[in-house]
C-alpha cells in the first residue's frame, strides 16, 4: 500500500508551499484509517525538506514516481521514499531511500546491527543499509510486478543531519558489505546523492512503474525458491523420516488444490518432528509459486529456525527472515490475502487482552487471513491463561469461516532418542495424564538424572558443552526477573539463586533473548519456557522451583502462587488452583522434554525431590 504517491514535480511544488505534510497526513488516515504519530509527522516535516532539495538538485525529470511510506504488504515495515524511472538506456527502475535523522551511531559486534538514540533511549537496530538493501531484497523476492518484469531496483540510506566523525563507526569494516549494496550517504554527501539518483531514474516515465509495484500480486520469485531450496539440501536437521514425510505429503497435496479454502490440524507431542514438517512445508509451499509464510508466536523459536536453515550467512537470514512472522501480525490483513500460512507452536496463540496483541483472536486471524491454514499443535504445551490455541477452537472458527478440516496425528517419538517411555513418564509422574507407564525407557540411549543440588547440575551441562553438545540450563519461571532499566539488559543480574546451595545465575540476557539457544554466551544463563519452547537441545538441565510442589498427604502436585512470577502467565489465576497448577505443570514438562539424548533434573521443593526419587527408583527396578 502506498501511503503518498506523486511525480516529482508535485512533489516539489508541495513542499515548496510547505504542504507536503498535510498532505501525507490526510493520505495516512485515508489508507490506514488512524492519525500518524507526533514523531512520524516531525520526521515528514525535517526529512522531506531535504529530500525535496536533492530531487531538484539531481535534475531528475518531473515525471519520476515518487512514493512516501509505501507499506510492504502483510508487513508492519513502510519504506521512507522511492523514487522510479528510468536511466539513460531507458531501462526500468526504483531506488529506495532509507531516511535517517541521527546525528550520531555506535557500532556493534553484531552482524549489520547499530546502536542509535531513538525514542529517548538508546536502541540497537539494524544498519541504515541494511534495512534498505532488506526492504529491496523483500519486493525482488515477493512481488510478481517487479521479479517478473525488467523492474530493477536499487537501495541507499541518507542520513541528512549525520557529520561524519573521524573513524566513522557506521562505515566499519564489519559494515562494508552491507554499504555496498545499498550505498551510505551522510550529510556532506547529497551531491553524490543526487547523482546516485540521476544515474537510475532521471530519464523519467515512473509514474506507471508506481502502479506496477503497488499492485504487484505476492508471490516468491523463482530465485527466492532456488535460494530456500537449497538452504533445505544437505541441511540434515530438516530430514523428513516415517511418517513426518507422509504428514508434510498431505499438507502439500491439499495446500495445491485451492478451490476450496482448508483448514489442516497436526497433532503431536514433544519430539514427534512438529517444526520438521512444518518447515519443509514452508519450502515445499514455495517450490509451488504459492504466497506462503511461517508462523510462530515465540520469537526466539523462530530466530532459531531462520539461523539453523540460513547457517549463519547475513543475507541467507534475511532473506529467510521475511518468510517468517509472528502471530499477532494478521489482524487487518485482508481475507485470503496468503495462499497458505504455517502455524508452529499454534497452542500458544493468543486472545484478545495479550502483551501488545490489538485483535480479539489469533486463530480468526490466521484463518480469515488464508485460504489454507496449517496449524501444528501439542494441547499439553499450553502455558499461559491467554494461550487459546486448542483444537476444538481452531475446528470452531473453521466451521464459522466455512473451512473444509483435515486432521492428523504425529506418534512416533524423535526427540529424547526415541525414548516415548519417558515422555509418557514425565506425563504420568507430573500427573499431566495417566499413561500407566513403569515399565521406563531405553537407559543407554536417553539418560535422566535426578541431581541433589543445582549446582552439579549446571557443571554437568557445562561439561557436556565443553565436549561439541548442545546444552543449556532451563529452570521455571520462580524467580523475579530483573529489568532491562533497572541495569539487566545482558544477564548482569544474578537474579535465579539458591541459597541453601549458594548458587546463582542470570536469567538468559534480553539483548541476546532471541539467539540464548545458540549464542555463545547462553550456557552461562538459564533460559525459561518463553525462550526454550519450541527448541531441542542434546542436553538440558531443568531447575524446578518452588512454583510446583507436592503434598505427600494428598499424593499431588499444586502450583504455589506467590513462588511463580511470571506475572502475565498467572494474571486471573489467584483463585484458579487447579487451572494454575495444569498450566505450571506443563512449563515443565515443556522444559524437561527439550533434550534429545538427555536431561539432568534439580528440584527445590524437598517433598517434590521425594516424590520423584520414589518414582524413578520404582523405574529403576524394572
Amino acid at each position: 500500500m502506498i501511503i503518498y504517491s506523486s511525480n516529482a514535480l508535485k512533489f516539489r511544488e508541495s513542499v515548496d508551499r510547505n504542504q507536503i505534510t498535510v498532505e501525507i497526513e490526510q493520505a495516512f488516515l485515508n489508507k490506514m484509517g488512524t492519525k500518524p504519530s507526533p514523531g512520524e509527522k516531525r520526521a515528514w516535516n525535517n526529512s522531506m525538506q531535504f529530500m525535496e532539495r536533492v530531487i531538484r538538485n539531481s535534475n531528475i525529470a518531473d515525471d519520476c514516481g515518487v512514493m512516501i511510506e509505501y507499506n510492504i504488504p502483510a508487513t508492519s515495515k513502510r519504506i521512507d521514499f522511492i523514487v522510479a524511472g528510468q536511466d539513460t538506456e531507458g531501462r526500468d527502475n526504483f531506488v529506495i531511500v532509507e531516511l535517517k535523522q541521527w546525528d550520531a551511531a555506535q557500532a556493534t559486534d553484531r552482524e549489520d546491527v547499530v546502536v542509535a538514540y531513538i525514542n529517548g533511549r538508546q536502541r540497537e537496530i539494524p544498519h541504515p543499509s541494511y534495512q534498505a538493501w532488506s526492504y529491496r531484497q523483500f519486493l525482488d523476492d515477493m512481488n510478481e510486478a517487479i521479479h517478473s518484469s525488467e523492474l530493477k531496483g536499487y537501495s541507499c540510506a541518507y542520513l541528512h543531519n549525520y557529520r561524519v566523525p573521524e573513524p566513522d563507526p557506521l562505515k566499519s569494516e564489519r559494515y562494508q558489505n552491507i554499504i555496498r549494496e545499498a550505498p551510505l550517504f551522510m550529510a556532506d554527501d547529497t551531491a553524490k546523492l543526487q547523482e546516485f539518483l540521476h544515474q537510475h531514474v532521471g530519464k523519467g516515465n515512473g509514474i506507471n512503474l508506481l502502479y506496477l509495484i503497488e499492485n504487484g500480486k505476492i508471490r516468491p520469485s523463482k530465485k527466492l525458491i532456488d535460494h530456500v531450496d537449497g538452504l533445505f539440501k544437505g541441511n540434515a536437521e530438516f530430514i523428513l523420516l516415517d511418517e513426518q514425510k507422509v504428514a508434510y505429503e498431505t499438507i502439500i497435496s491439499l495446500a495445491k488444490d485451492m478451490s476450496r479454502k482448508k483448514t489442516i490440524i497436526i497433532k503431536g507431542g514433544p519430539g514427534t518432528g512438529k517444526s520438521v514438517i512444518s518447515m519443509n512445508s514452508l519450502g515445499g509451499l514455495l517450490k509451488q509459486k504459492l504466497n506462503a509464510k511461517f508462523v510462530a508466536p515465540n520469537a526466539s523459536f523462530r530466530t532459531v529456525m531462520v539461523e539453523t536453515l540460513a547457517k549463519q550467512q547475513p543475507k541467507n537470514k534475511a532473506r529467510v527472515r521475511n518468510l517468517f512472522a509472528g502471530s499477532g501480525q494478521f489482524v487487518d490483513i485482508p481475507e485470503n490475502f496468503f495462499d497458505v500460512l504455517v502455524v508452529d507452536e499454534a497452542h500458544r496463540l493468543k486472545g484478545k487482552g495479550a502483551y501488545q496483541y490489538r485483535g480479539v483472536n489469533q486463530i480468526e486471524d490466521i484463518i480469515k487471513a488464508s485460504k489454507v491454514n496449517v496449524f501444528f499443535i501439542d494441547e499439553f504445551q499450553r502455558i499461559r491463561p491467554d494461550d487459546i490455541g486448542t483444537v476444538s477452537e481452531i475446528e470452531r472458527i473453521a466451521n464459522a469461516y466455512g473451512s473444509e478440516i483435515h486432521e492428523y496425528t504425529l506418534s512416533a517419538q524423535f526427540r529424547c532418542s526415541g525414548a516415548e517411555g519417558f515422555i509418557n513418564w514425565i506425563d504420568h509422574v507430573l500427573q499431566i495424564r495417566p499413561t500407566a507407564n513403569f515399565n521406563g525407557w531405553d537407559r543407554e540411549s536417553f539418560e535422566f538424572k535426578l541431581f541433589d543440588t543445582p549446582n552439579a547440575v549446571y557443571e554437568e551441562i557445562k561439561a557436556k558443552v565443553d565436549a561439541g553438545h548442545k546444552a543449556r540450563m532451563l529452570a521455571g519461571f520462580a524467580w523475579d526477573w530483573t529489568k532491562d532499566t533497572e541495569g539487566n539488559r545482558n544477564g548482569e543480574v544474578a537474579d535465579v539463586t539458591i541459597p541453601e546451595h549458594g548458587f546463582q545465575m542470570p536469567w538468559n540476557g534480553r539483548s541476546i533473548s532471541s539467539t540464548w539457544a545458540i549464542h555463545e554466551a547462553g550456557v552461562e544463563q538459564i533460559g525459561c519456557v518463553h525462550t526454550s519452547q519450541g527448541l531441542e537441545f542434546d542436553y538440558v538441565g531443568v531447575i524446578i522451583g518452588n512454583d510446583l510442589k507436592y503434598d505427600p498427604t494428598t499424593m499431588e502436585l499444586y502450583a504455589d502462587y506467590n513462588e511463580y512470577k511470571d506475572t502475565m502467565g498467572k494474571r486471573g489465576l489467584k483463585n484458579n488452583p487447579d487451572q494454575l497448577t495444569k498450566l505450571i505443570k506443563n512449563i515443565y514438562k515443556v522444559l524437561i522434554s527439550r533434550g534429545m539424548k538427555g536431561c539432568y533434573l534439580y528440584c527445590r521443593n524437598p517433598e517434590l525431590r521425594e516424590y520423584l526419587e520414589g518414582q524413578l527408583d520404582r523405574v529403576m527396578k524394572n
